[in-house]
Order: structure tokens, then sequence, then C-alpha cells
């Protein structure tokens, strides 16, 4: 029997499995509704709070969400609750004509928060302190400075939601594309990213671990600025205590702030360190569950011997949050090693491992993940282990090494 029980039935819907094992599939009264594959059926086995459905293709939350057999099975679960991953207009109308609660807040304040220009506005005084400099503008309206720099459309369109402006050229080909359209011009900042997982709990901001965003290594990704990974051995070998002081009141100021727009729940909070100038940066709120949640409270088990779950795991702790359970002390659990890498999407054909190498993978300890994405640039293995793959910034150790050869 799992050490796991929410005081309220909870249905976690979600089109990718791996997004709702934060907890452990046998915790009570915890179910979960996804799209059904040989893997997700090998991990799920016959757990009978698991649905998975069978499709021509993989569902979107919302499609799940409508199908009848969701219906059906939740028919037999008293008083239940939805959780998604990310809510979005079509997942809470969905919920609303069913009559379903909706435990995530809001799809409009979660994009409020998290898209690149509203995010200014909600911020308010507190963005020209956070971030690095920027201006908003018209597309049309942006002149090239002689050096590069960051522009940024509110919203991701087809990848060219954040762009690294290199020459006056490629500048005048996004303004003809786009000339109306309002950006941030930020400062190009150089240096490694950080990234944690926090959660609202009332009135109480708690902060997460800290881990190193893996971003942009080929061959796992082609786009420079794709998160691929997450390492939460390294933070130690590069942040001074100073700077993690520094990271704490960033996530303690942005945190409060969403106190006071009525969050509940995880939000993550990502920082890039100055090379140069040792300085920290805000450059992203995910007001939502974070992908690296579900990994961060794996790891997270296997170090806890609390058995009164104080302190929590971040995913436990952002379930108690979103059902209300009042705040007594709870602190979430210290981790020190553990990460993931993503190999995404990269060229029309992509190749699983074969199976020698998919063996050669589990015998170093990884665990594996496999997605049935096709769109580029879109998660097709996951690859997750509790040690650590970087030697140091941008710079694979031995394990990430291996892994890297063994995709290729």
């Amino acid at each position: 029997m799992s050490k796991f029980s929410l005081v309220q039935p909870v249905v976690y819907v979600t089109r990718d499995l791996e997004r709702s094992l934060g907890l452990p599939l046998n915790t009570v009264n915890y179910y979960i509704i996804s799209n059904f594959s040989p893997f997700a059926k090998s991990i799920c086995e016959d757990s009978k709070n698991v649905l998975l459905i069978r499709s021509k293709r993989i569902l979107d939350t919302w499609e799940l969400l409508a199908r009848p057999e969701t219906k059906e099975f939740v028919e037999k679960i008293k008083n239940v609750q939805f959780l998604v991953f990310k809510p979005t207009t079509k997942i809470e109308q969905v919920c609303l004509d069913n009559g379903w609660r909706l435990l995530n807040p809001g799809a409009k304040l979660s994009s409020f928060v998290e898209e690149k220009i509203s995010q200014v506005e909600w911020l308010g005084a507190m963005a020209q302190d956070l971030l690095p400099s920027f201006e908003i503008k018209e597309c049309s309206k942006v002149e090239w400075v002689g050096k590069p720099f960051v522009l940024q459309f509110n919203f991701a369109h087809t990848g060219t939601g954040t762009i690294l402006i290199k020459n006056k050229r490629q500048l005048l080909s996004v303004k003809k594309k786009f000339p109306d359209r309002p950006v941030r011009v930020t400062k190009y900042i150089v240096g490694s990213m950080f990234t944690s997982n926090n959660v609202v709990w009332g009135q109480k901001v708690l902060s997460g671990n800290i881990s190193y965003q893996i971003t942009g290594l080929k061959p796992f990704t082609c786009n420079r600025f794709a998160t691929i990974g997450n390492d939460w051995s390294l933070p130690d070998k590069i942040l001074t205590s100073t700077q993690r002081k520094e990271y704490e009141k960033i996530v303690q100021l942005v945190g409060g702030r969403l106190v006071e727009s009525g969050w509940k729940g995880l939000f993550g909070v990502d920082v890039i360190l100055e090379q140069s100038t040792g300085k920290l940066y805000l450059i992203e709120i995910n007001a939502r569950q974070p992908a690296s949640a579900s990994l961060e409270s794996q790891l997270q088990i296997l170090v806890s011997t609390a058995p009164d779950l104080t302190p929590s795991t971040t995913f436990y702790t952002h379930l108690c949050a979103l059902l209300g359970v009042r705040y007594v002390s709870q602190k979430i659990v210290e981790i020190k090693t553990g990460a993931q890498l993503v190999s995404r999407v990269t060229e029309p054909k992509m190749r699983r491992l074969s199976e020698k190498k998919n063996l050669q993978a589990v015998a170093r300890g990884f665990k594996i993940y496999n997605y049935n994405n096709i769109k580029p640039e879109a998660d097709f293995t996951r690859f997750q282990i509790s040690e650590s793959l970087m030697a140091g910034h941008n710079e694979l150790n031995e394990l990430g090494v291996f892994l890297r050869d063994l995709i290729q």
C-alpha cells in the first residue's frame, strides 16, 4: 500500500502518461486517463485506477475528456475532480459542459502570466528589476542595433516564439512576415540556465529544488532555445550561496504575485546566470505544472524517509494545494542528484532505439519513455536517471556522452 493518499478523488487526464507519474499508481483516490500504447500498458499493467483510451491517433487532453469512455469511467467515482497538465479554454469548456470541477487555476490567468508581452504587465514594477533589459514595440519598428538580441512574440507561433536575431537581414525577414505583431525586444544574455518547480499553497510560497536546464544540445534538438532536460546535481557546482539566495528571492517575488492573483499549485521559474557578471535574470514563468515535476517527485520518493510526508514531494504538494488541504509546516523534499534528457523530433522519419541499444541504456540505469509524436521538435524519447548527466555548462559527463552516442 502506498503511503500517499489524497483527501478527495482526483482524475488526472493527460495526453502523455509520463506527466501523471508524480505519484505512485497505487495512491489512494488517484486516477489517470491517457492514450493507449503498448508502452503505457506496460507501465500501468492492470491498474484499475488507470484508463488507457484506444484511438487511431494520439488524442489531446480535451479530446480524452470528451470521450464516452471517460464519462463511463468517472461515473463510478464519487465527488470526482479533474486535473490536467496545463488548462486551456477547450478543456475548461468540456469540464463545464459535463458539470465537472477542474482543479487547475484558470487558463486565462495561466496564459496572461506566461506570455511574453502580457507577462510584463502582470509583473508590474518588478519587470524592470527581474527581467533582462527590454522594450515592447511593433515588430515593424524594431531596428538592428549592431549586435545580437532576442525577439519574443507574446506566444509561441509554430516555433517562432523566441528568436535570436543575429544580423540585419534576419531581422528584416521577420519584420516582413509579422509587421504588426507586438514583440518584446530583450538583451541577449550569455550564460547557463536554471529552473525550479515551486508551489503556491494557500498564502505560502514553497520554493523547490533548483536544476540546471539542459538547453539546445545537438543531436537531441535542432533548436538552440529548446529545453531538453534537467540536471539536479550541477547547480551545486555552478551557483554560489549568494546566487542561490538571489534565486530564492526571485521565486518568492513571483510566487507572491501569483498569490495576489489567486493562483494555486505548481509554477516554474527559469533564470539565466549571466556569464560576465554573475547576475541572475528571470527569463520565464511557467504558470502550470512544469514538465520536470514528475521526475523530481519520483527522485524525492527515492530519498524521502519521512513516514508522514513532511517534508513532501513536489507533485504531492501540488495536489494538496489544489485540493485545499490546510498548510501546516510542510516543505519540499530536497534532492541533490538525478537528471533527464529528451530527444526531440529532428527529422521526418525518426527511428526508435534498437532493442540492443535499449537494453544498453536500461543496464546503465535509464528509464525510457517513448512518445508517438511526429511534429518537428516535439518530444520523441525521454531518458531519466537518478544520476547526473552534466559535467558543466553545455558539457555532458561520461554518462551523458554515452546517451548522446547511443541515439546517433
